[in-house]
């Protein structure tokens, strides 16, 4: 008697490969680095235009939601290819934070009102972000914000993507979680690290606000786990990119008549990368297959892929910027993106030492 295999899949399929290319190449084409050095000097650092061609005109927005609710009724696995390839470009658009983070936490809901929300998000032209710190981890309590008389009060600091949406996703003190228009709160812009995922403090004085859910705890939890998992993919792609461009670069550079890459300590060094990078890819795809199978592993699967890939990320873009020598050094040279992004995801969604005390918790493992 035949048995079906529970083993995960961390192969790519045909179907994820030509996503990819489609939107490599509608990245390639819409999304050069200086555009994005320029925006993220701006006040808008996010590209509308831009997410409106990868939300609306390819329908990405909606991967996660079901086909009943208008979106593409995709997995993980397709969402985690596209934000490989978001990774690679440091491309400046709220799909993390809308179209996985708040997607996941109006899917728990599983109410009219969250429903009709999440259609909205899945056709693109809405934009949803989750009021909680973008360093809160999936084990974190959400900060409380106050409901009284039906409206909210209170602080949420570094959230997000904020300015770029139109609904607020809240959780409150009283269990539930809410749906606030943007316009209903003070979006205050923060000083971060990252630009092209900008920050902000959001003030609710008198909020109106929708119920969406009873069980905010529990949608935060989802929302949070399942933008951990994700992220790994998205630093996955970092790490590729920082990989890849130093090599073509050091292949081109001459030092001594000779190319640079030839030199056996920086060899050395490419190496290791190339290695991080291999052990990366495994990480994130295991995340996202266990995301999409909804196995009894998932936690698991998502600390092992933050915790690693979070460090990988950054070491990667760190080698990428030294390597390339003084040009790596000029803001012109994309490779500060990469190394603020990487910097700025390694705490996002829970740091790598909190997703290993987790995980030691989860299999039983004191932690040192």
């Amino acid at each position: 008697m035949s048995q079906v295999s529970t083993e995960p899949d961390l192969l790519y399929t045909e179907e994820e490969e030509a996503l990819r290319a489609a939107v490599r190449a509608l990245l390639a084409d819409r999304c050069a680095a200086a555009d994005v050095i320029t925006r993220s000097e701006s006040a808008t650092p996010h590209d509308p235009e831009l997410w409106k061609a990868l939300a609306d005109g390819m329908g990405l927005a909606g991967l996660l939601v079901p086909e009943e609710h208008g979106g593409q009724g995709a997995t993980h696995r397709e969402a985690a290819v596209v934000l490989e390839e978001l990774g690679r470009a440091v491309a400046p658009v709220p799909y993390l934070t809308s179209a996985v983070v708040a997607t996941e936490a109006l899917l728990a809901c599983a109410t009219p009102a969250a429903a009709e929300l999440v259609a909205a998000l899945a056709s693109g032209r809405t934009v949803a972000a989750l009021a909680v710190p973008l360093a809160a981890g999936p084990g974190t309590v959400a900060p409380p914000v106050r409901l009284e008389n039906g409206v909210l009060h209170g602080e949420v600091s570094g959230v997000a993507d904020a300015a770029a949406a139109h609904v607020l996703l809240v959780p409150a003190d009283d269990g539930g979680l809410y749906a606030v228009t943007a316009d209903a709160a003070a979006v205050t812009p923060q000083v971060c690290l990252d630009q092209t995922r900008p920050l902000a403090r959001l003030t609710f004085a008198g909020a109106p606000a929708r119920l969406l859910g009873d069980d905010a705890p529990g949608a935060v939890r989802r929302a949070l786990r399942a933008g951990a998992g994700l992220l790994a993919s998205e630093q996955l792609g970092l790490a590729e990119w920082s990989l890849t461009e130093t090599v073509r670069y050091l292949k081109e550079r001459k030092q001594f008549n000779r190319p640079v890459g030839g030199f056996q300590a920086l060899k050395h060094r490419l190496a290791q990368v190339w290695l991080e990078v291999v052990n990366t890819r495994a990480a994130a795809r295991n995340a996202a297959d266990a995301l999409a199978t909804g196995g009894p592993d998932t936690a698991v699967a998502v600390a092992v892929a933050q915790a690693y890939a979070a460090p990988v990320a950054v070491h990667a873009a760190e080698e990428a910027l030294q390597l390339h020598g003084g040009i790596g050094m000029t803001w012109e040279h994309p490779a500060h993106l990469y190394l603020k992004r990487a910097k700025a995801d390694s705490i996002a969604y829970g740091t790598a030492g909190a997703h290993r005390e987790a995980l030691a918790a989860l299999v039983d493992l004191p932690a040192p």
